[in-house]
């Protein structure tokens, strides 16, 4: 792979690592349905007219059933729940579980399409799963309320993105993906913004989360769909999903530098499993072997 786009893949981990930092600061301020409203309506206005110019607008009409339910499933509901989750759990720690979405995206894909699943794949999703219990057990000296509940968040917003990835193979192959891309965040804002008017805050936020929201919209949002798309015409999806596994790194990264975020040495061992679990299911691990000499 060129080293640009190396930097790329990197530059693109980094955005979206940098996300569970801007919602862990933003969400006790604006609530997680208002501030997923505002991250997807800014994405969408920023979107919108990059559609346009690439004259793809037709495309996201045309399949606006099926966007719809990638707008739901794959954005709306699970954005607010990790906005939820980030209130307890903290940035590092939700980043990590964010990267159980490979594992159920291939649970989900042998069981409904059929896909193969060789037996690493199955030791894959002990491990990771094993690695969700040591984060689990990491945290005993929390109450029920802000460990089970956001943990178990987390993770059906993870289902939900795993389930999208297998209704987009199968009912949206071969579509543009800017149209997706921007169907879905029109969906969400449409979908939530009514919901986000129960749910308004009392207090006006400060204006350094109203920047922090911005730039979760335009930047995080906005420019890293733009960015992962660029990659996948470049370097192909197989490769460029494999950003999954460098966004925990710097989810864990930014919480320790700029929000003081401290992992115990559970938390580490927890995490470590969770991500060679994923790496196992998701083939990761075998892509990667020597290939024997004929």
């Amino acid at each position: 792979m060129p080293i640009k786009y190396v930097a790329e893949l990197i530059l693109l981990a980094a955005i979206w690592g940098a996300s569970f930092l801007f919602m862990r600061s933003t969400s006790a301020e604006f609530g997680p349905i208002m501030l997923i409203t505002l991250r997807t309506g800014i994405a969408a206005l920023v979107l919108l007219p990059w559609l346009i110019l690439q004259q793809h607008t037709a495309v996201m009409f045309k399949h606006w059933r099926t966007i719809t339910v990638i707008g739901l499933t794959n954005t709306a509901i699970p954005f607010c729940l990790f906005s939820y989750s980030t209130l307890y759990l903290g940035a590092g720690y939700a980043s990590v579980l964010n990267a159980t979405a490979p594992m159920f995206g291939a649970l989900i894909g042998f069981y409904w399409l059929k896909d193969r699943l060789l037996p690493v794949a199955i030791w894959g999703f002990v491990i990771g799963f094993i690695g969700v219990l040591v984060l689990s057990l990491s945290r005993q000296h929390t109450e029920l309320a802000t460990n089970f509940l956001p943990i178990s968040a987390a993770l059906a917003a993870t289902f939900l993105y795993g389930l999208a990835a297998c209704y987009s193979k199968r009912y949206l192959q071969g579509v543009n993906a800017l149209a997706i891309a921007t169907g879905s965040q029109l969906v969400a804002t449409l979908t939530l913004a009514p919901l986000s008017l129960f749910f308004w805050p009392a207090t006006m936020p400060s204006i350094a989360s109203w920047w922090q929201v911005i730039i979760l919209g335009v930047v995080c949002t906005a420019f890293a769909y733009i960015l992962y798309f660029r990659l996948i015409a470049n370097i192909g999806s197989a490769k460029a999903i494999t950003v999954a596994y460098l966004v925990p790194v710097f989810g864990v990264l930014w919480g320790m530098i700029f929000l003081a975020e401290q992992l115990s040495l559970g938390m580490w061992v927890g995490a470590a499993l969770v991500l060679f679990g994923v790496a196992l299911t998701s083939g990761l691990v075998t892509r990667y072997q020597t290939k024997p000499a004929v």
